[in-house]
């Protein structure tokens, strides 16, 4: 598993670019609030830890993770330089896991396609709940910050 000996809140400052001038825009399902609000605050954490200014990051709120999708999209037409879209997937009894799982990931990798704008996938896929406590906040870190660290990456590599 990739993240047995990585911890995903982890990262060197010195590397990470100032974020003091960036826009972000944060869409966070509703969907698994618990492991998603845990998400959403690592990103959070991270960005502003980083120089991000708490009025530069935009935050809306959609049902599923499937929506995701069409909530990055109209997130991208608001001013920021980069998407952050935060779900939280936990395998059940039937095959809806694998076509949600899968088309969150084309949608959003769809969206990077298109728009000039960056869309960073925090999608969490887990088998079950624990896996996602531990991703999100847990013992392996968090998945959130892990993405806002990417965020703030991609807006580097976009101004260039």
């Amino acid at each position: 598993m990739a993240t047995e000996n990585k911890n995903l809140s982890h990262y060197d400052k010195t590397t990470i670019p100032n974020a003091k001038y960036m826009r972000f825009g944060i869409v966070v399902s509703e969907w698994n609030d618990t492991i998603t609000e845990g998400l959403f605050k690592g990103a959070y954490d991270a960005l502003v830890d980083c120089g991000a200014k708490p009025e530069n990051i935009t935050r809306w709120n959609v049902p599923g993770s499937f929506e995701l999708i069409y909530g990055s999209k109209k997130m991208q037409q608001q001013h920021v330089d980069c998407v952050i879209a935060i779900g939280c997937v936990i395998q059940g009894e039937t095959k809806h896991f694998d076509f949600v799982c899968d088309g969150v990931t084309q949608g959003i990798k769809q969206l990077n396609l298109e728009s000039d704008i960056p869309v960073i996938f925090c999608v969490l896929t887990d088998n079950n709940k624990q896996q996602s406590i531990d991703r999100s906040g847990g013992k392996h870190g968090n998945k959130g910050t892990e993405a806002a660290i990417a965020a703030i990456k991609m807006v580097e590599i976009k101004n260039k």
